[in-house]
This record gives C-alpha cells, structure tokens and sequence, in this order.
C-alpha cells in the first residue's frame, strides 16, 4: 500500500469583470490522504463539508478523477482505492469545490501511479473534466490567474502574485446555487460595448490586485457587465449585497457562480462588516493562497 496527501484551496473565479478567465486562490482547503489498497473496492469516509450527503463509492469526484487520470496515464485501474476526505470549503457556494475535488483526484493519482504525467498533462485534465479552467487554474498553481483556450482548444494559464496587502473577505450564505443554475441564465449574446466595458475592467483589475490595491481602483476594476445582472434572479440576496457594498466603496463581486460575495479589503476584515450586511452570512476574512496545491507522501515528510 501507498498513501499520499493532497492539500486544494479554495478558489474564486470570474472577480466580476474576468468571466470564465480570473481566479484566485483562497486560504482555504480540503485535505485528500488517497491509498492504494490490497482489497476490492472504494472506501471512502467524508468529515466537514458534504459529509452525509456526497457518494462514498466510485461515484464520488475524488475517486472519478482518480479513475479518469489513470487512464489518461495508461496506468491499470487499481481494485482498491481508499480516500480520507477532510473538507472545509462549502459545497455549491461559488467557492471552487468541486474544482478542489478534480485537482486532488487528479494528483493523487499521478502521485500514485508514479509515471510520467505534466503539469501541463494535469491542467489539460482538470480543465476537461471541471470544464472550464478558470476555477482550476488558480487551484493548482495559486496566486490570481488568468486562463484561456487557443485555437486548437488546449487550455493555458499565466499566474500573477497579488500584492501582499490584498486581503478577500467571502461573505458565505447558507443556501446553495448549482453553476449549471446560474449558467442558465445567461444571455447567448451581449452588447458589444459590455464586452468592451469588461475588457478594459479586467485588465484594470489585475493591474489593481498586483500593483496598486488602491480602495478606487478595486471597486472600478470589479464592475461587471457581462454575468452577474443576467444571475441575479436566482440569487437576489446576494446581488443585493453586492449591490449594498458596492455602494459604500467596498469593492464586492459575486464568487464564481454564487451565491458566495467576495469582496477586497487592504485592511481588517472589520471595514467591512456593517450593520446592514444582516446575520445571514458567514464572514470570513481570507488570505491569497500562494503556492496551489500542495502533494505530500507521508513517509517522506
């Protein structure tokens, strides 16, 4: 038998203006110890977020990714797998978790397989399974992101480090949205001047978060035009916090999908707790994950 322990942060993607492009890596994880056993089957246990509610067999993301990656590695399919989950990033809240699930499959099994896999191999994968890279991206490789497609459709990403003052602040509600919900809602075209307002945002948001995390240049690099109004109907408490916040300085978008808000402080966490926010939120003040995820044998640490 040989175990290995992976550790996934949590991830925001779009930042408001950077749809299906920016994401950031959050100081929060989940925490994947995958063995490769003698016997037959998948054992899988759960503690924290989705315990009791996700499959604890082959149907589990974990275990999916795993069984993907080691067929794209020509690696035979192991009988026995067994997968410790210890997860603390909310599931359905627009905070990457499922991304985080599909990372750790991932490099779980390449760790484990032990062949010859890249990173590149890794993030063509990833991407292909979650289906879009940009909560992937920053996932593995930390810091804020940016992620395309080319031509041919391979995936790439360029990371960027934020500037040490950057602290986002989530503000996690207890109802959940599925992104296959939100995508729904979005138009199939849209105005030509939004797409150009959100091209000049989001170049002005990356220069903001790496070079000049000014209170001005946060709340004009976060305005979106492209996602966030068409999603609005399926979660108007959160819109109308974006909306709350926004209006006094805070620069709020909402999380990836939803309905987590995200907003960007340079200070504590406390500049942004007013007392209209209401109880209704968890609000929890993050640090940028640096590095990604992190691979660790045991035996070797």
């Amino acid at each position: 038998m040989r175990t290995v322990e992976i550790r996934v942060p949590a991830t925001s993607a779009n930042l408001g203006p950077g749809f299906d492009t920016l994401g950031l890596a959050l100081g929060l994880y989940d925490e994947v110890e995958a063995t490769l056993t003698g016997d037959r089957g998948v054992h899988v246990t759960v503690e924290g977020e989705g315990a009791g509610e996700v499959d604890l067999g082959e149907g589990h993301l974990v275990v999916r990714a795993m069984r993907a990656t080691f067929d794209r590695m020509g690696f035979p399919q192991p009988e026995g797998i067994r997968l410790r989950c210890r997860n603390r990033i909310p599931h359905a809240r627009g905070l990457g978790s499922s991304s985080a699930a599909v990372c750790a499959g991932i490099l779980a099994a390449r760790a484990l397989a032990g062949g010859d896999f890249s990173d590149d191999a890794v993030f063509e994968l990833a991407t292909e399974l979650e289906g879009h890279p940009d909560n992937v991206a920053p996932c593995l490789a930390g810091g804020l992101t940016v992620a395309w497609f080319d031509q041919a459709g391979a995936p790439h990403m360029v990371k960027f480090v934020p500037d040490a003052r950057v602290r986002p602040v989530v503000f996690v509600p207890a109802t959940r949205l599925a992104t296959e919900t939100a995508r729904g809602l979005l138009p199939k075209d849209v105005p030509h001047k939004d797409a150009s307002f959100n091209a000049g945002r989001a170049a002005l948001l990356i220069a903001a978060l790496t070079q000049r995390p000014e209170p001005g240049l946060l709340l004009a690099g976060t305005e979106d035009r492209l996602h966030q109004q068409y999603r609005a109907p399926a979660m108007r408490e959160s819109a109308d916090l974006v909306e709350r916040l926004r209006a006094v300085g805070v620069p709020a978008v909402v999380s990836g999908a939803g309905p987590t808000v995200l907003a960007f402080s340079t200070s504590d966490s406390q500049d942004l707790i007013a007392p209209e926010v209401g109880n209704d939120w968890h609000i929890q003040q993050m640090d940028v994950d640096p590095v990604g995820a992190n691979v660790q044998f045991p035996e070797t640490r």
